[in-house]
C-alpha cells in the first residue's frame, strides 16, 4: 500500500530504489535525494508492517534511497504528501514546524516531517532525548536543530487529525488490508526476475544451495549503496524479510537467540534486557531509519574490521548457527573471519542467527566505540571487554577490538597478561603494554598507527576504572563527575 492506495507493480528490476521509484514512476517528489547512501535522512518515508501477531501495525522510519522497492512487498508505504489532509489542514508535526520556524532551505524538511511522524506514532508526548535519538539521522545544512528540535516536543500538543492520527494509523481498514495482503503472501510469493523470496528455512536453504552465487538481501543497508554508490551489477537477489524463522528472537537456558532478518532495533532491544551496558552502543550504532532496515546478522555477515556489532559480541563468546542444504553447524563468532572479507562460510552456506550467552553473575562487562562524531559515524576503534573477578583476582577476560586489524578479534596477549591476575593498576598497565604484541593497526584517515593502540589502551584503562573499588566517573557527562573532579 502507498499512502493508503493499494499498489500493484511489476515491471521494475529488483535494485531499483524505493526512492527511485517514488520520485520518477509515483510522482512523490517530497521525498529527496541528498547522500543516496542512509546518512543525511532528507530521503526518510515511514513502512509500516503487520506485528508478528497481526494484532496491530508497526510503523517506523526508514531511508528510502538504500531500500529496494521489491522488499515492500505486502506492507504500507506514507510519504510526505498523505500527511495534509484533503482540505488543506497540515498534520500536527507539521504545523509544529511552521509554528517553531523549524524550516530554512526546506530541503531536508520533509525527511525531519518523516522522521517526527513516526516518532509521533509511536509516542504521545515524547521527550527531548526521544526526539534528539529520532532525528539522529536527519542532517540539516542549515543547522536549524533547535525550533526542529522544539518542533518535536510540542507536536503533542495539537488537537489530533482525522488522517494520521494515532488511532486512524491502527484503523480497522489498514490493519485488514495488511492482513489480506499478508495471506496473500503465505500462499503466493512475489515473482520477479531475479529476485527470489523464500516463505520458509528449508526453501531458503535449497535455493541458496542450488545458486550459490546468489546475494543474500535482508535489510540492504550495506548492499544499497553497491547500486547507488558503486553502481554495480547485482547477482540475483534471494530476500530473507519473508522467512519466519529467521525473523524470531528466543531466549533459552542457553541464551539469547536472535535470527538472520531480525533489524537491529529489535536486536537491541533484545540484548539490552540482558546487557544493559550496551545502551551507549546501540544509541550511537546507526541511526534510527538505518536500524530499522539493517539487522544484526547482516553487520556480522559484512565482516567490517570497524563493524560496532562484533567485538561486544566476540567478548561476551557469542556463537553462529550455519546452514548448509540440509546441514547445519555452529561456530564462535570469532571463528567466522579467516582474513579481510574472508569467512569461514561455504559457497552456498548462510548464516541462520546469532546465539549469545547469558549474561554471568560474577561477570563485568563493557563496550566502547570511538570516532570523530557522536552520532553516525565509523568507528576509528571499537574495544569491548568481559572479565570475571573472584577474591580480588581476574578469574578469565575476554578482550575484542575493531578497528585495530583486519578482522575484529581479540586480543590474546593482553587476555593472558590479565588471567591469574590481580585487578590492579599494575596489571592493567601490563595487559596494555601487551596490546602492541596483538595488533599492528594501519595509519589511515580515521586514526594513526599510534592513536590506534593509545585509544584500545585508553578503553581498557577506561573499563578498569569504571569497575575498581573507587568507581570512577570516567566521562565528564556522568552525574558524579562534578564532584570527583572539582
Amino acid at each position: 500500500m502507498l499512502d493508503g492506495e493499494l499498489i500493484c507493480v511489476s515491471d521494475v528490476p529488483p535494485a531499483t530504489t524505493v526512492l527511485e521509484y517514488l520520485r520518477n514512476r509515483a510522482g512523490r517528489t517530497g521525498t529527496k535525494e541528498g547522500c543516496a547512501e542512509g546518512d543525511c535522512g532528507a530521503c526518510t518515508v515511514v513502512l509500516g508492517e503487520l506485528s508478528p501477531d497481526a494484532r496491530h501495525i508497526e510503523y517506523r522510519a526508514i531511508n528510502s534511497c538504500i531500500r529496494f522497492l521489491p522488499t515492500l512487498d505486502g506492507k504500507e508505504l506514507v510519504t510526505v504528501e498523505s500527511l495534509q489532509a484533503p482540505d488543506g489542514t497540515l498534520h500536527p508535526v507539521q504545523r509544529a514546524l511552521v509554528d517553531c520556524h523549524g524550516s530554512q532551505c526546506g530541503f531536508c524538511t520533509p525527511g525531519f516531517v518523516m522522521s517526527l511522524f513516526a516518532l509521533y506514532l509511536q509516542r504521545a508526548a515524547p521527550t527531548r532525548e526521544e526526539v534528539l535519538t529520532a532525528l539522529s539521522g536527519n542532517l540539516c545544512r542549515c543547522t536549524g536543530y533547535r525550533p526542529i528540535i522544539d518542533a518535536g516536543e510540542c507536536m503533542g500538543n495539537y488537537p489530533e487529525p482525522a488522517r494520521w492520527s494515532r488511532a486512524d494509523a491502527q484503523s480497522a481498514t489498514r490493519t485488514d488490508q495488511l492482513r489480506a495482503l499478508r495471506r496473500t503472501q503465505s500462499h503466493d510469493a512475489l515473482r520477479l526476475p531475479g529476485f527470489h523470496t523464500p516463505r520458509n528455512l528449508d526453501e531458503l536453504a535449497a535455493a541458496l544451495a542450488a545458486a550459490p552465487g546468489s546475494l543474500l538481501l535482508a535489510g540492504g543497508t550495506d548492499v544499497g549503496l553497491w547500486a547507488t554508490k558503486q553502481l554495480r551489477e547485482l547477482p540475483p537477489i534471494i530476500y530473507l524479510g519473508n522467512v519466519a524463522e529467521l525473523q524470531q528472537i528466543r531466549r533459552s537456558a542457553v541464551g539469547l537467540w536472535i535470527g538472520a532478518a531480525v533489524t537491529l532495533t529489535a536486536a537491541w532491544s533484545a540484548l539490552l534486557e540482558d546487557y544493559p551496558a550496551l545502551a551507549e552502543q546501540a544509541r550511537r550504532f546507526a541511526s534510527p531509519p538505518v536500524c530499522n532496515s539493517g539487522t544484526l546478522c547482516g553487520n556480522i555477515a559484512n565482516g567490517s574490521p570497524i563493524g560496532d556489532s562484533m567485538p561486544a559480541l566476540i567478548a561476551l563468546g557469542a556463537e553462529l548457527e550455519l546452514r548448509h542444504g540440509a546441514r547445519q553447524r555452529r561456530i564462535p563468532l570469532e571463528r567466522l573471519y579467516l582474513g579481510y572479507q574472508r569467512k569461514d562460510l561455504a559457497p552456498g552456506e548462510l548464516i541462520v542467527g546469532v546465539l549469545v550467552p547469558p549474561p554471568r553473575a560474577a561477570q563485568w562487562f563493557a563496550s566502547y566505540k570511538l570516532a570523530k562524531r557522536i552520532d553516525q559515524d565509523i568507528s576509528a576503534v571499537c574495544g569491548a571487554f568481559a572479565v570475571e573477578v573472584s577474591d580480588g583476582h581476574i578469574v578469565s577476560a575476554r578482550l575484542a577490538y575493531g578497528g585495530m586489524a583486519a578482522i575484529p578479534t581479540r586480543a590474546s596477549a593482553a587476555e593472558r597478561a590479565l588471567t591469574g591476575q590481580p585487578w590492579s593498576e599494575a596489571t592493567i598497565a601490563s595487559a596494555t603494554a601487551a596490546l602492541a604484541s596483538d595488533f599492528t593497526p594501519l595509519t589511515d584517515l580515521r586514526g594513526s598507527r599510534e592513536y590506534r593502540l593509545r585509544a584500545a589502551g585508553s578503553m581498557l584503562r577506561r573499563f578498569y576504572l569504571q569497575h575498581s573499588p573507587a568507581g570512577f566517573a570516567v566521562r565528564v557527562t556522568d552525574p558524579s563527575a562534578a564532584r570527583e573532579f572539582a
